[in-house]
């Protein structure tokens, strides 16, 4: 369990910092102009609350991540701390989290929803990894791995069949 939360925790602490470039408006934007010239409203853009909403929610989402794992651990709170920072006192325990099966899968799961929502704000295509063998339905060399979504399955347009369990 571990690598893949390990996987998922580096991408948040690499890509959050750029989420919250994200949010900072462009100052050489103009919104609209009147009739007869000028700005409405400012020369500033708008926040893009959407954006907003996603870093209080990652932010909020480590945070209660980060107090369940020391709970279930039975460790001190930690002290307040910037989202990078609590992400790498998670995976300072992820060995200890591995102890606890339950756990270390809500840490993947989490951490996973949280990457991909960052992911997806920032433009990011989902990933995909070519694997090795062929496909049991078709036989064509076309399997790839989704990580994003856990999934295996061909990518022959004439196929497209999903890879069930540990088959891949």
């Amino acid at each position: 369990m571990s690598a893949g939360s390990a996987v998922w925790i580096n991408s948040l602490i690499q890509r959050f910092p750029e989420l919250l470039e994200e949010l900072v408006p462009s100052t050489g934007r103009r919104l609209r102009e009147r009739h007869g010239g000028g700005p409405v409203g400012g020369t500033i853009a708008p926040v893009r609350l959407h954006v907003s909403d996603a870093l209080r929610d990652i932010t909020d989402g480590v945070v209660e991540l980060e107090e369940a794992v020391r709970e279930r651990l039975g460790l001190r709170p930690a002290t307040p701390a910037l989202v990078p920072n609590r992400l790498r006192r998670i995976a300072g325990l992820l060995d200890r989290i591995d102890e606890h099966p339950d756990l270390a899968a809500h840490v993947e799961e989490e951490t996973r929803r949280m990457a991909r929502r960052c992911a997806r704000l920032l433009g990011d295509p989902e990933q995909m990894v070519r694997l090795p063998g062929r496909c049991p339905a078709c036989d064509s060399v076309s399997l790839r791995a989704f990580p994003e979504r856990a999934a295996v399955m061909c990518v022959n347009p004439s196929c497209r069949h999903t890879v069930e369990g540990d088959a891949a």
